[in-house]
């Protein structure tokens, strides 16, 4: 299985909601910085995952993404197949014409493979993965350093 950029900044980006789910609508210019996601990439992702109807938006000011659902309802794996991201181990796609349009000697090792790694993903929520002592470091972190950046600007600008 290859997982692309894609799935990987589409679940943290939507790790990012998961933590930030109290705080009412999330705007992605605060998750780009947080998460160093450019803007016009989490653009696309997030327009795949509203219409898969993980996240909900909010216009105007104010506005932003929140999850439609609990983070506890929400399996990693719903978040990679939303933007597109394949759960496949195999060369053929899982189609069987690995080898001169033949199935090849491991194919099925590979097909195992990727149904193993599906479950593996599908059995983890968003709400498990903000359970995990690593994610509640770096969110504090990621917390404290905007704190400290939003300082330094009142002090700058004289407030």
């Amino acid at each position: 299985m290859r997982l692309t950029t894609k799935g990987r900044y589409a679940v943290t980006a939507m790790l990012d909601l998961a933590i930030r789910q109290d705080q009412g609508p999330i705007s992605l210019a605060e998750i780009s910085e947080r998460q160093g996601i450019s803007l016009s990439y989490l653009e696309q992702l997030f327009t795949r995952l509203r219409r898969s109807g993980l996240v909900k938006s909010t216009r105007g000011p104010g506005g932003g993404y929140a999850l439609s659902r609990p983070a506890t309802e929400i399996a990693v794996s719903e978040v990679i197949i939303a933007v597109d991201e394949k759960v496949d181990s195999t060369r053929c796609g899982g189609l069987g014409n690995c080898q001169d349009d033949e199935r090849c000697l491991t194919h099925d090792l590979w097909m195992d493979l990727s149904k193993k790694i599906y479950q593996f993903l599908d059995s983890i929520s968003l709400g498990d993965l903000l359970e995990r002592e690593g994610v509640q470091e770096v969110s504090h972190r990621q917390h404290e350093s905007a704190h400290n950046i939003e300082t330094k600007e009142k002090v700058s600008a004289g407030i």
